[in-house]
């Protein structure tokens, strides 16, 4: 009989385990949306004047981060200068207008 009841509990056990693992991991980080060499970029938005515009936020590795206007006609980052490298920053922007088919 105990045997039975043994049987009966391991499966039991193991659902109710299954059930609320879930609870008990941790919640997964969402991936960047673009990113070229250090510098990603994310929550790319078109601006709602002028549709050759997008609006990005853009960060590195070493955690600073800005969001940019880009023009798609000409490729102009504003502001010009900031804390996360241009190159890299106009390349992710290029990239954004490309896949937001602005380029």
């Amino acid at each position: 009989m105990k045997r039975l009841a043994s049987l009966l509990l391991l499966p039991l056990a193991l659902g109710l385990l299954l059930l609320f693992s879930p609870a008990l991991t941790p919640p997964a980080l969402g991936a960047p949306g673009i990113c070229v060499g250090p510098v990603c970029g994310d929550e790319i938005h078109r601006s709602a004047k002028h549709h050759w515009q997008l609006r990005l936020r853009v960060n590195d590795q070493q955690g600073q981060h800005e969001r940019l206007v880009v023009d798609c006609r000409n490729g102009v980052l504003s502001p010009l200068a900031g804390p996360v490298e241009r190159g890299y920053a106009a390349a992710v922007a290029r990239r954004a207008c490309r896949l937001a088919g602005e380029a």
